[in-house]
C-alpha cells in the first residue's frame, strides 16, 4: 500500500511538490481491498455467514470504507506527495494512519465470521502474535525504526522500502489493535482492565521516539533539509510539529479508545446488576 515515486533528493521546486498527478498504485490497491471486501460479502455469506445475524451492518460498512478511505488519502495526493517532497510532518500523518487509524476500522468494518475465514489458515500463529508484549513490542519497534535518519532517506528515496515499510507498519498494527477490537468472538480476549492497560502502555511507547522530535537542537532528517520549504516551514519547526502531532494525537486519540472501553465496561456492569437484581426480586 501507498506505493509512490519520489525523486532521490525531491522535487526541485514547491510547484512541483504541489502538482497534481494521479496516483494509479495506490488507487489500484484501495479500489482491490474495497472490490475484495464487496466480493466476499456477496459470495462467502451463504456458507459462512451464521443465521439470524446480518451478513454486515451498515456501521461496519462505513467502518470499512472509512478505514479505506483513510489509505487513499494519505497515500495518495496531496499528502503523500507533500510528505515525501517537503515536510515530514505529512509524512507523519501518513504513519500514524497506517498504524493507529486504518488498522482498527478495517478491523471493526469486517464480519466476525469474514475474519475468521481470511486467518483460518494462520489462527494458531495469530494467538502468539496478537499477545499483548509480542503484539506491543512488534509495532513500536517498527514505529521506532521507520524513524530513524537513515530509514526516513531510505523510503524517500526507495520505492521498495518505502512500500516494504509501511506494510510492515500496517500489518504490526493489525497485531496491536487485534486484542483490543476482538474481531473473533472466541478468540483469545482481554478483559475490559487489560484493554486498558494496553492501551495505556501503547500511549506511552511513542513518546519516545517523538521527544528525539520535538526536544532536538536541529533537524535529524538531512534529506528534508535539501528539500524545497512549503508555506516557509523550517524543517527543524517541520520536525517539531511531526513530533507533537505523534505525542499529542496518538495520545488523544488512544485516551479516547481508553474512555470508550471504561464506558462500555460501566455500561455492561450496571446492565447485569439491574439483570442481577430484577432475578432476586422476582
Amino acid at each position: 500500500m501507498g506505493v509512490l515515486l519520489a525523486a532521490a533528493t525531491g522535487p526541485a521546486t514547491t510547484s512541483d511538490v504541489l502538482a497534481f498527478h494521479l496516483h494509479f498504485d495506490v488507487l489500484g490497491v484501495v479500489a482491490a481491498l474495497i472490490i475484495g471486501y464487496e466480493v466476499a460479502l456477496r459470495r462467502l455469506a451463504g456458507p459462512l455467514a451464521p443465521g439470524g445475524e446480518p451478513i454486515v451492518t451498515r456501521t461496519q460498512r462505513l467502518a470499512f470504507y472509512a478505514g479505506a478511505g483513510s489509505l487513499l488519502v494519505v497515500s495518495a495526493w496531496p499528502v503523500h506527495d507533500i510528505g515525501e517532497g517537503s515536510l515530514f510532518m505529512f509524512h507523519m500523518v501518513e504513519h500514524m494512519v497506517f498504524g493507529f487509524v486504518a488498522p482498527p476500522l478495517l478491523l471493526l468494518g469486517t464480519p466476525w465470521w469474514l475474519v475468521r475465514a481470511i486467518v483460518r489458515p494462520i489462527l494458531p500463529l495469530l494467538e502468539v502474535l496478537t499477545r499483548p508484549i509480542i503484539a506491543l513490542f512488534a509495532f513500536n519497534a517498527v514505529l521506532a525504526f521507520i524513524h530513524a535518519p537513515g530509514v526516513v532517506e531510505a523510503m524517500i528515496t526507495s520505492d521498495v522500502a518505502h512500500f516494504g515499510l509501511h506494510v510492515a507498519v500496517f500489518v504490526t498494527g493489525v497485531l496491536m489493535w487485534w486484542r483490543i477490537i476482538d474481531p473473533i468472538p472466541d478468540f483469545p480476549s482481554l478483559t475490559p482492565f487489560m484493554k486498558i492497560g494496553y492501551v495505556f502502555l501503547q500511549s506511552l511507547v511513542p513518546t519516545i521516539p517523538a521527544s528525539f522530535l520535538t526536544l532536538g537542537e536541529g533537524p535529524l532528517y538531512g534529506i528534508y533539509v535539501r528539500m524545497p520549504r512549503l508555506w516557509g516551514i523550517s524543517a527543524h519547526s517541520d520536525q517539531i510539529i511531526a513530533g507533537l502531532i505523534m505525542k499529542i494525537g496518538v495520545g488523544m486519540l488512544l485516551w479516547t479508545v481508553m474512555a470508550t472501553i471504561w464506558f462500555r465496561w460501566w455500561a455492561e456492569e450496571q446492565r447485569l446488576d439491574a439483570e442481577e437484581r430484577t432475578l432476586m426480586r422476582s
